[in-house]
C-alpha cells in the first residue's frame, strides 16, 4: 500500500488541514494571496474545465480574477474527503469545496473535488499539483 510508508495519520491530517485553512481564508476575504500562499512557484493546476495551468503567476492572475468576482458562489465551505502520504515528504489528498448561498447552504455555485499533491521542501509543504472536478447533482 502507498500510504503505509509516510507520514502518520494524525501528520497528513494537519498538513492537509493546513492547505484547508489557507484555501478556506483566501475564499472567504477574497484574497487570491491567501488563497495561493501554499502554492508552489512550479505549481501544476487542472482546471474544472479541463485545461493545464502551468506555474503560480499564471495561477494566480486566474484565482485573483475568480475570487474577485466570487465565481464559485458567494462563500464557500471545504471539506477533507480522504489524505495519505505515501513517504515522509509527500502527502495526497482529496478535498471537496462546497458553494454555499447567501444563507451559508449548499447551492450557492458550483461545487467541486479537488486532489492535491503536497510535497514538503526545506519544512515547509507546497501545493506542488491540484485538479478540481465540477460535482454534478441531480
Amino acid at each position: 500500500m502507498l500510504g503505509s510508508g509516510g507520514l502518520p495519520v494524525d501528520e497528513t491530517a494537519a498538513v492537509v488541514a493546513n492547505l484547508v485553512a489557507g484555501l478556506q481564508a483566501g475564499i472567504d476575504t477574497h484574497d487570491a494571496d491567501t488563497y495561493n500562499r501554499h502554492f508552489a512557484a512550479d505549481i501544476v493546476w487542472g482546471s474544472p474545465y479541463g485545461a493545464t495551468v502551468r506555474g503560480y503567476d499564471d495561477l494566480h492572475a486566474i484565482h485573483a480574477s475568480l475570487l474577485g468576482r466570487s465565481v464559485g458562489g458567494p462563500s464557500s465551505r471545504y471539506e477533507i474527503v480522504y489524505a495519505f502520504s505515501p513517504t515522509p515528504d509527500v502527502v495526497v489528498a482529496q478535498v471537496r469545496r462546497i458553494a454555499l448561498d447567501l444563507d451559508g447552504q449548499p447551492g450557492g455555485g458550483f461545487s467541486e473535488m479537488a486532489l492535491y499533491v503536497l510535497v514538503r521542501r526545506g519544512g515547509d509543504w507546497w501545493l506542488a499539483a491540484g485538479h478540481n472536478t465540477p460535482i454534478v447533482t441531480n
